[in-house]
């Protein structure tokens, strides 16, 4: 099942950056809006902004650029035998969303049982960063996030709850600041035993 996830996620991959626009193009769109704001890209305070964006753009979606059942593969046996959860709590993220380009600020929470192997913790905070570093909307990131631990890791059971202020509500729209959205996506034994899952939910802030 892993390497269809590699494959799957390689092709998404290669469909969405393919083909790519070249640096200028992108500092040219950036010229563009600018100009459409009423402003003048060529004075002082603007004129390496469009660079700037553009490098930061390449920071914000890096994630495109790589492959998370990638990060999972290397994974440790020797474990004594554990069989209890393991939570990561609390890992702070920065998306976007892809209906307004807008920032998505928040945190995950991901759990999972070990069926004899176990991953390093950092590449579980990978797998989050690098499905937060595209554009998103929060449910199917909760779910990207789940399905691919659970496909490559083949636990017991997964869970992720996610945490999020969303700025294309809080900022724009609505303006309503001071909410958050919050997703979980349950499998195996978090969804299917109701202890495990409340173990889970109390674990979460």
């Amino acid at each position: 099942m892993s390497q269809i996830v590699h494959a799957l996620d390689r092709a998404r991959t290669i469909q969405h950056s393919s083909p790519k626009p070249s640096r200028a193009e992108v500092e040219a769109a950036v010229r563009t809006i600018i100009r459409w704001t009423g402003d003048d890209p060529d004075r002082d305070g603007l004129i390496e902004t469009p660079a700037r964006v553009t490098r930061s753009f390449e920071e914000f979606f890096a994630g495109y650029e790589q492959r998370p059942a990638e990060i999972l593969e290397k994974t440790f046996e020797e474990i004594e035998g554990y069989d209890e959860m393991i939570a990561l709590r609390g890992i702070r993220f920065e998306s976007h969303c892809e209906h307004h380009m807008a920032p998505i600020i928040g945190q995950a929470w991901v759990a999972y049982i070990p069926n004899g192997r176990v991953v390093g913790i950092s590449k579980l905070a990978r797998v989050v960063d690098v499905y937060a570093r595209r554009l998103q909307i929060q449910e199917k990131m909760t779910a990207q996030i789940a399905n691919t631990i659970n496909d490559v890791l083949k636990p017991q059971g997964v869970g992720v709850i996610i945490k999020a202020a969303h700025h294309c509500m809080t900022t724009r729209g609505v303006h309503k600041p001071d909410t958050d959205l919050v997703t979980s996506r349950m499998l195996g034994c978090f969804r299917d035993n109701a202890l495990t899952r409340q173990e889970f939910l109390g674990m979460v802030d």
